[in-house]
Order: structure tokens, then sequence, then C-alpha cells
């Protein structure tokens, strides 16, 4: 099997709240299960990034839904690429509201998590999208 990676970027089209989050998720995380997608999803200020990984065709017809979805505008495509393994192979979809977290208590804080998830420096140069990825995961085991 072929594992393929994207890695995009969308904004909200109204503001989530956390009931609406947990719906969502909740129901991602059924459906990905059954594509054998994993990945993880930030939400901040209305912005979500999302990595999403498993067969490349599975990961596509993901991207298309996400993107016929009206819940979602401005989607950004920052980086895809074919991988040897999962990052996220435990996590049928991790999650994390980083308006919930209080960041800089957290040992190896960076103002650097807190750059808006649609921020132009991400599409500009995708090595930043696997740096808060990286920084994330790094704080959250």
């Amino acid at each position: 099997m072929s594992l393929y990676q994207t890695i995009y970027a969308s904004s909200s089209s109204s503001m989530f709240g956390k009931d609406e989050l947990m719906q969502m998720l909740a129901k991602s995380r059924e459906s990905n299960a059954k594509k054998g997608i994993t990945g993880i999803l930030l939400y901040k200020d209305g912005n979500f990034m999302q990595v999403i990984e498993g067969e490349e065709v599975e990961v596509n017809k993901l991207l298309e839904k996400i993107s016929a979805d009206p819940r979602h505008k401005r989607i950004l495509r920052l980086h895809s690429r074919r991988i040897k393994k999962r990052e996220f192979t435990d996590w049928s979809m991790a999650f994390r509201d980083l308006d919930d977290l209080d960041l800089h208590k957290y040992p190896g804080y960076s103002d650097f998590l807190n750059m808006p998830l649609d921020s132009p420096a991400f599409e500009e140069d995708s090595s930043l999208v696997h740096k808060l990825i990286a920084n994330f995961v790094r704080i959250n085991r």
C-alpha cells in the first residue's frame, strides 16, 4: 500500500462552538477509521489546519469532500507527499482546539504556535507547516 499525506488550511464560514466541533470530530473519526485515514486537526480562531494520511485515492477523496463542505472556505493545500510510514498511526483523527490552550504554560512554548492557521507564511514556505505540526506533537506527547 502506498501512503500519502496532505496538509491543508481553511477558514470556517462561521465560528464553531465546542459542541459543533465535537460532533464534526466524532463523525470524522468514524468515517476516517473505515477508510484507513489518520491525521490531526487543529482549530484556532475560526481556522483549521489538518494533516490527512492514508491511501492517496482516499486522501484526495476526503479533501474533495472537505472542499465541497460549506462550513469551509479558502481551502489551501499546503503540502502533499508520499510517505513511507504514518506520522499519526494511532490517531483516527487527533484534535486540538488551540483557542482553549494556555500555550505559554507548555514546556518548549514558541510564539510560532500562535501564528494564524491561515497565515500566508504557511503557503509561502511549506516547511513551516511541518514545524507547526512537529511542535504541536512534541508538546502534546
